[in-house]
C-alpha cells in the first residue's frame, strides 16, 4: 500500500520526537519516499542529521537556509505539500494540535500543512491530563472535521512519570493504522482473495520430478494487486525462486497438486474471489520411490502415472457466492479450448494466453492475454509486463463483480 507513495512526517516538539527515525526508517523499508519536517522545538529532542540520513532528503525547520558563504534560500512548503501523497504529523503536541484546528502558521510544519491536498494522519502525544483536556478534544474533534485521521496515543508510562493515555502510538501501530486506513477505501476492502501461482512438482524419487517451466510470476503479481485494491490475500504458491516482500500476504508454500489441493479447500469456503494461475501438473506418478533409482535399474524407464484432482474444476462445484477465475496456457485453438474450459468446468471467467505468443507464457516477465468470461464475453489485451497484465485482470473481475 505504501510502496512508490510520497510521504511527508511533520515532527512537534514532544519526548514523543525520539521515536520518529525508526518511523523514518519502517516507511522507507515499505517502498516510500519520505521527507521530514521539524518544528525548531522539535530538534532538540531529534537530530536532524539522523532523520536526513534515513529519510535520504534534507530535513528543513525554518522558512529560510542561510549556508556558510551568507547565500540565503528558502523552504518552499508549497512544493513539499504538493510533493506529499501522505502527511504525517508525529508527534503532534497539544500545541501543535490547536493551531492546526485553528489555522495558525508561526512555523514551517503548519504552513505546509496549510497547503497540503492529500490524506493527513495525526499522532497526538502529551500527558494524560493534556489528552483528557477538554481543549485537546475539541482540537481533536475538529481536525476529524477536516477529513484527517487521528491515530489514537496509547496507555503506558509517560515522561512526567505518570501512566495513562497519551504516548504517541508505536511506530509500527502509526505505520499499521495508515495501511489499513488507505485500505478502507479499496474496492476489495473486506474480501478475501486466494491466488495459486507457480508448478506443482510430482517426485518420481527424492531427487527426479515431473514439473513443468512455470516462475510463478504471473501469480505472485496478481497477488500484490489484489493487496493494493486492499484485500486480504492468501497466496498458495509452488516451488518458485518468488518471494513477497509485504508480510501481509499469507504465504502457504507447498510441492504437489495433493498439497494444493488441499491447502486450497482448507480456505476456500471463506473466500470471495479464487484465481487458479498455478500450472497444476495433470498426472503424478504411481508410485514414489523412497531412494534414488539407479540408472542401471532405469535402462528401460517406465513410469506408470495417475491423474491429479483438477483443482478448479473441483472448486466451481462447491463454490456458493465465490468468483472463479481459471487460466488456460494454449499451444492451438486457444479460444475455442478456453470456451471449453470456461463451460465444462463452470468458471466465472478464464485467463487465456498462447505459446504461439512471442513473450507470452512460461519463462517471461511479459505475457499477452485474453480475458473470457460468462457475463462480458472476449477482451484481448497487447504485450504487457505480468505487473500491468496483473492490473488488467483485476480491472476485468472488478466488472465482472
Amino acid at each position: 500500500m505504501l510502496k512508490g507513495k510520497n510521504i511527508l512526517i511533520g515532527i512537534s516538539g514532544g519526548i514523543a520526537a525520539y521515536k520518529t527515525p525508526y518511523l523514518v526508517r519502517l516507511f522507507k523499508l515499505a517502498g516510500a519516499s519520505v521527507k521530514v519536517i521539524l518544528t525548531d522545538s522539535a530538534s532538540q529532542f531529534v537530530s536532524p542529521l539522523t532523520l536526513a540520513t534515513l529519510s535520504e532528503n534534507a530535513v528543513p525547520s525554518s522558512f529560510v537556509n542561510e549556508d556558510d558563504q551568507g547565500s540565503v534560500s528558502w523552504n518552499n512548503h508549497v512544493a513539499l505539500a504538493l510533493w506529499a501523497d501522505i502527511m504525517v504529523v508525529a508527534p503532534a503536541t497539544a500545541n501543535t494540535l490547536s493551531k492546526m484546528a485553528h489555522g495558525q502558521s508561526d512555523n514551517l510544519l503548519l504552513v505546509t500543512y496549510l497547503s497540503a491536498k492529500c490524506p493527513v494522519f495525526i499522532a497526538p502525544a502529551m500527558d494524560l491530563d493534556m489528552y483528557k483536556h477538554k481543549s485537546t478534544k475539541e482540537s481533536l474533534d475538529r481536525l476529524v472535521s477536516f477529513g484527517h485521521a487521528i491515530i489514537p496515543a496509547e496507555d503506558g508510562l509517560l515522561a512526567s512519570g505518570l501512566s495513562g493515555a497519551g504516548r504517541m502510538a508505536e511506530p509500527e501501530h502509526i505505520m499499521s493504522f495508515i495501511v489499513n486506513h488507505l485500505r478502507e477505501g479499496q474496492p476489495l476492502f473486506g474480501k478475501q482473495v486466494i491466488v495459486t501461482a507457480g508448478p506443482t512438482y510430482e517426485p518420481i524419487d527424492p531427487v527426479r520430478f515431473i514439473g513443468n517451466h512455470s516462475s510463478g510470476l504471473m501469480g505472485y503479481e496478481l497477488a500484490k494487486r489484489a493487496l493494493k485494491l486492499g484485500a486480504e490475500v492468501i497466496l498458495i504458491s509452488g516451488p518458485t525462486s518468488l518471494d513477497i516482500e509485504d508480510e501481509t500476504i499469507k504465504v502457504i508454500r507447498i510441492r504437489t497438486a495433493v498439497e494444493m489441493n488441499k491447502a486450497v479447500l482448507e480456505y476456500f469456503q471463506d473466500s470471495d474471489i479464487f484465481i487458479g494461475a498455478a500450472a497444476v501438473a495433470d498426472y503424478r506418478p504411481a508410485h514414489v520411490h523412497d531412494q534414488k533409482i539407479k540408472k542401471e535399474s532405469f535402462a528401460n524407464p517406465h513410469i506408470e502415472l495417475v491423474k491429479n484432482p483438477d483443482i478448479i474444476a473441483g472448486l466451481a462445484k462447491i463454490k456458493k457466492h465465490q468468483f472463479v477465475l481459471g487460466f488456460a496456457l494454449e499451444t492451438q485453438d486457444v479460444l475455442k479450448n478456453g470456451t471449453k474450459k470456461l463451460k465444462t468446468k463452470n468458471l466465472d471467467a478464464i485467463v487465456l494466453n498462447s505459446l504461439e505468443d512471442p513473450g507470452a507464457g512460461f519463462g517471461h516477465n511479459t505475457n499477452k492475454i485474453q480475458f473470457l468470461s460468462k457475463k462480458n464475453g472476449l477482451k484481448s489485451f497487447p504485450l504487457k509486463s505480468k505487473s500491468a497484465v496483473a492490473t488488467d485482470i483485476w480491472a476485468e473481475i472488478l466488472k465482472e463483480l
